[in-house]
């Protein structure tokens, strides 16, 4: 750490130098101006940038479909606001990929297209991002999929399940999102003051974002059983899975109140609430086991999915109570 003293000038004005290799580095000179902005009891001091706009450019010459998909979901993700796609000629089938991937990417939209470009913007403006009602639709969605998913295996309901795998775009788009936010936060303070957030909190959505994520998969996994399962689902069994899936689902639920309280004691009494919940969630992930034992091994082999998922997702709510003692615990003076 290079440290530097404070001065007084003027009799009421504290005055700091600035490490000039640093002040090299960013090519600035006297009369410049930087900002400082507060974050978790530091000031944080940057360059004052000459726009607000961070455009990326990629030659997708050599890029077959997937690598293209992910390569414009990855700089959305890293936080670029104008994404240029070149080549000598772009194919009919690359410019598919790219709609498809932006209509995938929440506020990302195409602004022209020639024979060797296709450039996107990103419309959203992150002072109107909400990470935590990006994180709590996610959740809603989430656990509605897991429950339509276990009520579409119980009644043999394709078009319900169906209609499950489908919400997993949904989920899909809004950790993306959340995703794009704390990259951005990370990198820049002001981003990071824009959305009202501090860093390390939204650390903690972000990687309960990834749970949540991990549990609408789960949802869709348990959704392609009654579309490739033959016969129905005996009674006994039904209701062994829906009394470990209200289960699971309310450790994920109660760990989510737990992040989302402001009372550091009360997050600290729902997150170890669902923790110890988890205890019973694999006692139920046993008994089930044991109900399967009697059925025909295609049938048995695919509910032991089933319920391979159900036990998994609480473990991932196991996970976002974690992220919420860590929240509530106190924090070190920085």
């Amino acid at each position: 750490m290079d440290r530097r003293k404070v001065q007084v000038t003027g009799g009421s004005t504290f005055t700091v130098s600035i490490p000039k290799e640093w002040a090299d580095d960013r090519d600035l000179l006297a009369g410049d101006e930087v900002g400082f902005l507060a974050d978790s009891g530091s000031l944080l001091l940057t360059p004052t940038p000459d726009g607000d706009v961070d455009e990326g450019t990629l030659d997708i010459e050599d890029l077959d479909e997937e690598d293209l998909r992910r390569a414009v979901m990855t700089m959305y993700v890293s936080g670029f606001d104008v994404i240029r796609l070149t080549s000598d000629r772009i194919s009919a089938s690359q410019r598919r990929v790219i709609r498809n991937a932006a209509q995938g990417l929440v506020g990302l939209e195409i602004l022209e297209e020639t024979t060797d470009r296709v450039v996107v913007r990103d419309l959203l403006d992150s002072s109107e991002l909400s990470i935590h009602d990006a994180v709590g639709r996610m959740r809603l969605i989430a656990l509605s999929m897991l429950d339509d998913a276990i009520t579409a295996l119980r009644r043999g309901d394709v078009e319900l399940a169906a209609d499950v795998i489908e919400r997993d775009d949904d989920v899909d788009r809004l950790w993306y999102v959340v995703s794009r936010i704390f990259r951005g936060a990370l990198r820049s303070p002001r981003i990071a003051q824009e959305i009202g957030l501090p860093r390390e909190d939204s650390f903690d959505y972000q990687s309960s974002a990834r749970q949540l994520e991990r549990i609408a998969d789960h949802a869709a996994k348990i959704s392609h059983v009654p579309l490739e399962m033959e016969g129905d689902v005996p009674q006994e069994v039904g209701a062994s899975l829906s009394e470990l899936h209200e289960a699971a689902a309310t450790v994920v639920d109660t760990a989510m109140d737990a992040l989302f309280t402001d009372d550091p004691e009360r997050a600290m009494e729902l997150a170890n609430e669902a923790r110890r919940k988890v205890d019973a969630v694999d006692d139920l992930v046993r008994s089930t086991d044991d109900l399967l034992r009697d059925l025909e091994p295609r049938q048995a082999q695919r509910i032991g999915l089933v319920v391979d998922s159900l036990s998994r997702s609480a473990d991932y709510g196991g996970n976002v109570a974690e992220t919420a003692l860590q929240m509530a615990a106190p924090a070190p003076n920085p």
